[in-house]
Formats: C-alpha cells, structure tokens, sequence
C-alpha cells in the first residue's frame, strides 16, 4: 500500500505494528482515536503540527 496525504489513518493501521510505531514516534496516537475512522493523514498530521511529507516518506518506507 502506497501511503498518500487522503489515505485515512484506520487503512494506515490496518499495515501493521510497523506502522503504528511510526505513527507514535511521530507524536501520533490517533489510531486509537474515533476520529481515525474518517481523518486523513494530512488532516491529523495538521493538528498535531507534523510535517507530513515527512511522516508519508516514513510510512511509505516500511518493508
């Protein structure tokens, strides 16, 4: 799966532990949140002031 800046972080988490972690190393809890359901990784990455290009290079880097 190719991570983008629309892809909604429940589809992010369904990638697996790896990804998790890099969300939480980021500052990210968001996957336990409700609003993960339907928020983009733009939009929660705006709120919690990250860049993310950043945390899309990250995710996108997973093996």
């Amino acid at each position: 799966m190719t991570v983008i800046k629309e892809t909604l972080i429940k589809d992010i988490v369904s990638i697996g532990p790896e990804a998790i972690k890099i969300l939480l190393n980021f500052g990210m809890g968001c996957f336990g949140c409700p609003s993960s359901q339907y928020e983009s990784i733009e939009d929660a990455a705006v709120v919690h002031g990250i860049n993310v290009d950043n945390l899309i290079n990250a995710l996108n880097n997973i093996n």
